[in-house]
């Protein structure tokens, strides 16, 4: 999404909030720091809505009892703010074969996600990204 020129969207991501994180409290409590970490990202999306920009959140909703209920604290900080939510699917085996090529991520990573996000999610659209390149994907969600 990115490459477009219009419209333009800042990006924030789980990853880069837990860039934030020393990898020694990772180790020591890896959900307490992302948590906090990820809240904060919510709260960094925010303000850039606050000053009129579009905010691209790249992130999944999973609930561990950190964030519980995480969807829920995700529409209470942004409940006045215009919120889309897009499920951005990718059928198991598949993720599984992409992790093992990005090389930066476990194996079993998406499955463990999987067994975590949160339920009733309202999005706004769906891809597949199985069946759609990037940039078909991107025009979904921008549209």
């Amino acid at each position: 999404m990115q490459t477009y020129s219009e419209p333009f969207f800042y990006v924030v991501a789980n990853d880069l909030f837990e860039n934030t994180i020393g990898d020694k409290h990772l180790r020591k409590d890896y959900w307490k720091y992302l948590s906090e970490a990820i809240i904060m990202m919510y709260y960094t999306a925010k303000l850039f809505s606050d000053s009129g920009k579009n905010v691209l959140i790249d992130g999944i909703l999973v609930e561990r009892p950190e964030l519980n209920p995480h969807y829920d604290k995700v529409k209470d900080i942004f409940n006045g703010y215009p919120l889309d939510v897009a499920e951005v699917y990718c059928p198991l085996d598949l993720c599984r074969k992409r992790s093992i090529e990005r090389g930066d991520r476990r194996e079993d990573q998406s499955d463990e996600q999987s067994e975590i996000m949160s339920k009733n999610i309202r999005y706004s659209c769906s891809v597949n990204t199985s069946l759609n390149t990037p940039e078909e994907c991107a025009e979904i969600i921008i549209k």
